[in-house]
């Protein structure tokens, strides 16, 4: 158990080495947690930083249930097996896709102000989270980098689960994590400290003016 997110990075920093110092070198925190864990990250290796706003789409009846996600430029990823596996009609599903969308374009324009997101082209992305459960979102986002062109996707959590690393690993040119769990409830199970990061912490991190 990490004692909070920012010991949570400071360890993942020890599978980090490789990546001090390196040329087109990108960190992207998720939103919200991710974000605490990503900038300690982006300090210590001496990259460029930024966010990627993705939202999840959760069930009707079970907002907790990851459908998929909605990221920048009309990127969408769907589980097909959980959408198989419950009621969920196509207009459903579009009607879910565009609140959520209309939620992400939100919080996409209170973080960054008139700050442009950073050009992902020929970058080596690090992608960084607090921790992956389905996997929903660092789906959307590999999706979206992908499209940007970025020349290689590395995810770097503190922990995962099990059978989502299994899912997911094909995706990603490599996958650095600290702890792969089978019995993965929620992220903040394996916290001590585990506080809601707000937007204002978010923006504060960010440091745009």
């Amino acid at each position: 158990m990490f004692e909070n997110r920012e010991e949570a990075a400071r360890l993942l920093l020890r599978k980090l080495g490789k990546f001090v110092g390196l040329k087109n070198l990108l960190i992207l925190a998720i939103p919200r947690g991710g974000v605490v864990t990503g900038k300690i990250v982006a300090e210590k290796l001496n990259s460029l930083f930024d966010i990627l706003v993705i939202k999840k789409v959760g069930a009707p009846q079970n907002p907790e249930l990851a459908l998929g996600a909605v990221g920048p430029e009309d990127t969408v990823y769907w589980d097909e097996n959980i959408i198989r596996s419950i009621n969920v009609t196509e207009e459903d599903l579009k009607g879910l896709k565009l609140q959520k969308e209309k939620e992400r374009n939100d919080r996409e324009i209170k973080f960054r102000s008139f700050q442009k997101a950073r050009d992902i082209k020929n970058k080596i992305v690090i992608l960084v989270d607090d921790g992956v459960a389905t996997g929903a979102t660092v789906l959307c986002a590999q999706k979206y980098l992908k499209k940007n062109k970025a020349k290689r996707i590395i995810l770097a959590i503190p922990v995962i689960a099990k059978d989502t690393y299994q899912e997911i690993d094909k995706n990603f040119d490599e996958i650095i994590f600290l702890k792969k769990v089978e019995n993965f409830y929620a992220v903040g199970q394996f916290y001590k400290e585990f506080p809601q990061a707000e937007d204002r912490d978010v923006i504060k991190l960010l440091d745009y003016t």
